[in-house]
């Protein structure tokens, strides 16, 4: 089939159960997230519920219950196939046990794209509109190690991830943030294995602040010296810092990293409850994936990827007022002029 190059827009975000229509759609598309409360996927919905309606494609919603929460994504994926919708657009929970549903929809006729988060194999979708997440973690690895020195040779290193799934997403901001950072990551297909001493814990957080809290607790117990946290997304770094402030060490001497960009996150930065956060820039992945969906029901179109790389790269940058030598940033205002949430 022939490619398709897309035009990149700015738009806006996420999802949930939730139907809208353009007046006399034709071609009916499908996007289902994580969750609906995640700032990130909220505005991933309005997003595509935006360009949806400009280019009159009626969309469907659905949302997992929490992150994590596959068996909804599967029958939301059933639910498209049975509407006779023309793609579907996925933040899988589960990149690995949704692919044969979504096999299932494609053998019906329907284009599936990735969202954020890539399948396992990332062939599975016909294409994927993401963020380069391994650079997000390894911006906020390099930065951290930057910031400490000398001082990196004695870390004692929090791994705050998403959930024992282990979803590529999650893998790889992990694997990137180690190997910015200068940790060996073993097998780079998975969090866990690594045997530096300097890792105190790996514990999920489900994405969400409470979460974040908890594990931050559970590593703490470990090792009440943590002096370095990543975490997966800014809700998780939220309660995290939480965790820390009860146990009185909010004063500046553990560094936090972290991965989204959305404007509470980028807030928190400022406040000093978060070091560094990755910006990535959900408004034009479902902008675009919605505009795919109606290429491929018009004229059988797929997108391509980006040059060198397996996936469409909807681009990322480190904020921090607190720039490190040698690893490229902008400055929280900058990132706030960008911010989505």
């Amino acid at each position: 089939m022939k490619k398709l190059t897309l035009t990149l827009a700015s738009m806006i975000l996420s999802g949930l159960f939730f139907v809208t229509t353009s007046a006399n759609a034709a071609i009916e598309a499908c996007l289902i997230t994580k969750t609906d409360i995640n700032p990130f996927f909220v505005k991933m919905k309005e997003g595509a519920e935006a360009r949806a309606n400009e280019l009159g494609v009626k969309l469907s919603f659905f949302a997992g219950k929490i992150d994590g929460d596959h068996e909804t994504q599967v029958r939301a994926v059933e639910t498209c196939i049975a509407s006779g919708a023309k793609g579907i657009l996925i933040a899988a929970s589960d990149t690995k046990a949704i692919v044969p549903v979504l096999k299932n929809a494609q053998d019906n006729g329907l284009l599936v794209i990735a969202l954020d988060t890539p399948l396992e194999p990332i062939t599975a979708a016909d294409s994927t509109f993401a963020t380069d997440n391994f650079e997000a973690g390894r911006l906020g690895g390099a930065w951290v190690a930057a910031k400490l020195g000398a001082n990196a040779a004695n870390a004692k290193i929090a791994m705050l991830d998403l959930n024992e799934s282990q979803p590529s997403v999650g893998v790889l901001r992990d694997q990137g943030f180690l190997n910015g950072f200068g940790i060996d990551t073993k097998d780079v297909s998975k969090w866990g294995d690594e045997d530096d001493p300097r890792i105190i814990c790996n514990e999920v957080t489900n994405g969400n602040e409470e979460g974040g809290r908890t594990a931050m607790e559970k590593c703490l117990q470990k090792d009440r010296d943590i002096n370095v946290v990543y975490t997966i997304n800014e809700p998780a770094a939220v309660g995290a810092y939480e965790a820390l402030k009860a146990a009185g060490k909010a004063d500046g001497s553990v560094l936090i990293a972290s991965v989204d960009g959305g404007c509470p996150g980028v807030a928190d930065v400022k406040k000093g409850i978060i070091g560094a956060t990755s910006q990535q820039y959900p408004l034009l992945m479902a902008s675009l994936g919605v505009e795919a969906i109606k290429a491929w029901a018009e004229n059988g179109t797929k997108p391509e990827n980006s040059p060198g790389l397996k996936f469409f790269n909807t681009g990322v940058n480190l904020v921090t007022d607190d720039a490190a030598s040698g690893v490229p940033s902008i400055s929280v205002k900058e990132g706030m002029d960008r911010c989505w949430g």
